[in-house]
Formats: structure tokens, sequence, C-alpha cells
């Protein structure tokens, strides 16, 4: 039995114990890491060097695309590097850091996915008032809320997780530092101050979801009322996206907090986790790319200048 304040280390789980597939799970990520640093990182450079690109629309898309590089950038390294050098201890500052950055950038995407609902609900119901509504100050202002609500929500649950006495020793079942393990560790009912926390959150994020759902409500009759078929497929190219990246973004969350205990196992956790935490970030450029011929179009012309200056 330890206490939180002599642990130096959490011990992280591993998902093969063979070299050989331990080579192949870095190998794996690798890829998926790659991948999100290369469509992130191209529908950023698109943006910000495609001044028709910037609007409010693709403003909020580029801080989603930071973000998720932040995420996926936040977990899947340490885990690449503990299979690669066979080891699966990460330290306890490590883990305080990974907890409140995967918190904090968790946190503020959910916020911002609001805030996009909400970007969409006004270019589509209020499409005369939306260069007054969403000016570059409202929108500035929106989005440092965004953070400023992730950076504050990771602090409190950091510091209350991380003051709590933990005696059930190290071993985290989870590859990366998640809240509701190291609570497993806490000490009889000291975790139940960080559970209050954790439904106060819960609540905040249920009433963001609630406000996505009318947004799309509102959304959906306005385009269906139409009359040119023309505006209604613009108008669905421009939603879609973000209702994809949505659902799968709140389904994974759902379905790992909210699934009953007896089907919960280390295994099921480990693939949801995966779910939520590393393939989004990966997807998401996609998503956004694939019924979007602005950005098709600005990512293409930086291809090709890529390649133009690579000759």
């Amino acid at each position: 039995m330890s206490n939180s304040s002599s642990l130096n280390e959490f011990l992280l789980l591993v998902f093969v114990d063979t070299r050989q597939l331990q080579f192949m799970h870095f190998l794996l990520f690798l890829g998926i890491y790659l991948a999100a640093l290369l469509g992130n990182g191209l529908v950023i450079t698109a943006i910000a060097c495609n001044h028709r690109l910037h609007t409010p629309m693709y403003f909020f898309l580029l801080n989603l695309s930071l973000l998720d590089l932040g995420t996926i950038s936040t977990i899947v390294p340490k885990s690449m590097a503990n299979s690669l050098w066979d080891t699966r201890s990460i330290s306890y500052s490590g883990c305080v850091a990974q907890v409140f950055l995967f918190l904090f950038l968790l946190s503020a995407e959910y916020f911002l996915l609001t805030v996009m609902a909400y970007d969409r609900f006004v270019a589509i119901c209020k499409p005369l008032h939306y260069g007054t509504i969403m000016g570059s100050r409202a929108c500035a202002k929106m989005a440092a809320a965004a953070w400023a609500s992730g950076f504050l929500n990771a602090a409190l649950h950091t510091g209350n997780t991380f003051s709590i006495p933990l005696c059930q020793g190290n071993i985290l079942e989870q590859f990366f530092c998640e809240v509701a393990q190291i609570l497993k560790l806490s000490c009889s009912d000291a975790y139940l101050r960080e559970v209050g926390l954790i439904v106060v959150s819960a609540c905040l994020g249920f009433g963001c979801f609630i406000f996505i759902v009318l947004s799309y409500v509102q959304i959906f009759t306005a385009v269906l009322r139409m009359p040119s078929e023309q505006g209604r497929h613009k108008a669905f190219s421009m939603c879609l996206p973000h209702l994809a990246v949505v659902s799968l973004f709140v389904s994974t969350l759902m379905f790992t907090y909210l699934k009953p205990p007896s089907i919960s196992s280390p295994a099921l956790d480990l693939v949801v986790s995966l779910l939520y935490a590393v393939l989004p970030p990966a997807v998401n450029p996609l998503i956004y790319s694939m019924r979007n011929k602005e950005l098709k179009d600005a990512l293409r012309k930086l291809v090709q200048w890529v390649q133009c200056q690579s000759q």
C-alpha cells in the first residue's frame, strides 16, 4: 500500500506483451499519429494561407485542428515510446501533465464544437444577420471562451484528482493517465469530491449537447423549407461534416462513461478509449474535407505549391 505523497510513477496498461506485437503497436500508432499530423497540419496551413477561407466557419475549424493536434500529441507519443522501449511507466509529474493537457484540450474541443453549431445555426437560420452576429471580434471571443473553459475545467479536475490520497497501488488499467482510472486507486470515500465535480461537468456537457441538438433541429427545419435544391445541398454540405464530428465525439464519450459496469472490462475500456481519444483527431480532417469544395480546392493548391517548391 502506498500513499500519493510517496508515488513517483504510475504503471500504464500495455497493449501486448511480446516484442513483435509491441513493435506492431508502435507502427500502428505511428501511422495514426502521422496521419493526424499531416491532415490537421494541411488544414491549418490551407486556412491560414488562403484569404478566401478567412471566415468564421474556417476560423473555428482551424482552432479545432489545433486542439486535435494537441489531444493526440498528449497521449500517443508516450504510448509509442513505452512500446518501443518495452516499459509501461510514466512519472508522477508526467501523469499530472497528461491528465491536465488531455482534459484541457478535450473540454475545449467540446465547447468549440458547441460554438460551431451556433455558427451553423446563425449562417442558415439568420443569414441576413450573419455578418453582424459573427463578426471577427465575436468569433475571437467565442474561441477564447472555449479555450478558457477547457483550461478551467482541466485545472479543477486535475488539482482535485491529485489531491486525493492514493493507497491502492500505482497500476492504471489504461494506456494513458485517465481520471477514472486514477480514482480507482483512491482511499475509501476520498474520491467522492471528484465525483461531485464530474457530475457538475457532466451536467454542463449535457447542456451543450442539448444546445447542439436544438440548433440542428432548427437548422434542418430551415434547410428543408428551402425552395432551391442547390441551396439545400450547399447547406447540408456545410452542416453534415460538423454533425458527423460531433456524433463521433459525443457517442464515444457517452459510451465510455455511461456504459453499465456489467459490460465493463479492461479490453473494452481500451478499445473505447482509442475511439474517443485517438481516432477523432486522425479522421476529423478527412470528414471536413470530403464534402467541402472550398477546403478541397485550398488543400489541392497547397499540395501543388509544395510539389512545385520541391522540384
